[in-house]
């Protein structure tokens, strides 16, 4: 990436967005009959679909039953297809495992898990196309799923994605930008409460620019918000609709 410019002297970016603008994101939920919550998102170019099981008994041996709260179960698999690397990534491999830890620790930040003891919820997410900001791509879909399942959860989960060139913060990082090595961070945020459910950091930031990336990150999961409500509140009333309410 030696000698691009991700930031022209305009302010511009490489795809032509300002720092703080998101990539376009288009969802949709209800994608899947057989499953009780599923949505499909696409931001920018990245794109991820999420299913949703539960809640249901616990799967397996029953010393795993949470006496006080349901159990949240991530799995995170991305296609073959996914990025120009035909790497086939055997299941359950280090990035894959990890990228579950990071969603079950966001869920279980977010869902009311103690409305649903001894029980299990089951969240299935698969990368379909990588173009950057997976992690949030990934948030995104299985906050609809859960919603589109039923499960009550504090608030909205919506993450996204921020980064520092050239003294600037950019938001929604596409792969170009993630690929070029500079500082960058991973939020989900519940939006009502300000409250932070995961936060990630990649490579050294000065403490001085911090505030700055985190600021252009968490604008950047709130203007998220507004578009998967908007989501949540169409899909409602087709809903309603089809059920002749």
């Amino acid at each position: 990436m030696a000698g691009l410019e991700l930031l022209s002297d305009q302010g511009y970016r490489i795809d032509g967005r300002r720092a703080g603008e998101l990539r376009k994101i288009q969802a949709r939920m209800g994608v899947f009959a057989q499953a009780d919550g599923s949505a499909y998102i696409e931001q920018g170019n990245t794109k991820a679909l999420a299913v949703v099981y539960g809640p249901h008994e616990i799967r397996g041996s029953r010393s795993r039953a949470l006496p006080d709260r349901a159990l949240v179960n991530c799995q995170y698999s991305s296609a073959t297809f996914s990025t120009g690397e035909r790497k086939r990534r055997p299941h359950g491999d280090r990035k894959s495992c990890e990228m579950g830890l990071q969603l079950r620790q966001t869920f279980e930040a977010a869902i009311l898990t103690q409305l649903h003891p001894r029980s299990q919820i089951d969240i299935y997410v698969q990368v379909l196309q990588a173009d950057g900001g997976t992690y949030a791509a990934c948030v995104n879909a299985a906050t609809l799923a859960v919603m589109d399942a039923g499960i009550p959860m504090r608030d909205f989960v919506c993450a996204c994605s921020a980064g520092f060139v050239d003294g600037t913060a950019l938001a929604d990082l596409s792969h170009v930008e993630e690929a070029a090595g500079g500082p960058q961070l991973a939020l989900a945020l519940l939006p009502a409460s300000g409250q932070i459910a995961l936060l990630e950091m990649d490579s050294r930031l000065h403490e001085d620019h911090l505030e700055q990336v985190l600021e252009a990150a968490a604008q950047a999961a709130r203007d998220v918000h507004a578009l998967l409500d908007r989501v949540v509140r169409q899909h409602v009333q087709e809903a309603s609709i089809l059920l002749g309410d």
